[in-house]
C-alpha cells in the first residue's frame, strides 16, 4: 500500500532551499511513499467566510481542499517570514480547515520541515505551523521536525538531496509520516 504525502512549499521563489528540501524528499521517498507536492497554493484567494459558500467555492480552493483529502498526510516545508509562518501556508491551513467539523485535513498526519538563512532555522516558523495545523484539527507528529539553519552557507555548493544527513533526517520523517498514515485511528 502506498502512502501519499502531499507537500506545500512556502516559499515561491523557484529555486528556493525550502523547494529544494521538498525536492530532495520526492528523491529520497521509501518506496512505498508518493511525494505530491502542490503547486498552485497562490491561486487560492485569501480565506474569507464569504466565498467558504456550499456550491461556489472558488476553484483553487476546492481543488485545494481535494488534493488534502486525497492524501494520507500532509509535509509543510517552510522558510520564516519575520518571525512566522509565511502567508501562503496559513492561508493554505485555513482552507484546509474548513467546513467545522468535516475538513479535510482533520485527523491527517502532518509534520513541518525546512530552512531559513538563521543559524536557527526557522523554528519559529515550524512552531506556529505546528499549532496551527493542530488547531485545525491535523495529527501533527510533535517529533518528526527539521530545522535547517544556515542554509544560505550549507547549501551554497550542495543541493539538499546531496546532505547526507539532511536525507536521513527527511527520510525518517517521511517513514513516521507514512507509518502515522498506516494507523487505523488516523484512516
Amino acid at each position: 500500500m502506498t502512502t501519499t504525502i502531499l507537500t506545500l512549499v512556502g516559499s515561491l521563489r523557484g529555486d528556493s532551499h525550502n523547494r529544494q528540501i521538498a525536492e530532495a524528499a520526492a528523491a529520497v521517498a521509501p518506496g512505498d511513499v508518493s511525494i505530491v507536492t502542490y503547486d498552485d497554493l497562490t491561486s487560492i484567494p485569501f480565506y474569507n467566510e464569504d466565498l467558504d459558500v456550499p456550491g461556489a467555492v472558488p476553484a483553487a480552493a476546492a481543488k485545494f481542499r481535494a488534493a488534502v483529502a486525497e492524501a494520507d498526510a500532509v509535509l509543510l516545508v517552510s522558510p520564516e517570514y519575520n518571525g512566522t509562518i509565511p502567508a501562503v501556508l496559513k492561508n493554505a491551513i485555513d482552507w484546509a480547515s474548513r467546513p467545522y467539523g468535516a475538513s479535510s485535513i482533520s485527523a491527517k498526519p502532518a509534520a513541518v520541515i525546512g530552512s531559513s538563512m538563521s543559524p536557527y532555522g526557522a523554528v519559529r516558523a515550524h512552531d506556529d505551523a505546528r499549532r496551527s495545523l493542530g488547531v485545525a484539527g491535523a495529527s501533527v507528529l510533535e517529533d518528526a521536525q527539521l530545522s535547517v539553519g544556515a542554509s544560505l552557507d550549507r547549501f551554497a555548493e550542495i543541493h539538499p538531496k546531496d546532505d547526507a544527513e539532511l536525507v536521513e533526517q527527511v527520510t525518517a520523517i517521511l517513514n513516521a509520516l507514512s507509518g502515522a498514515a498506516k494507523e487505523p485511528a488516523a484512516a
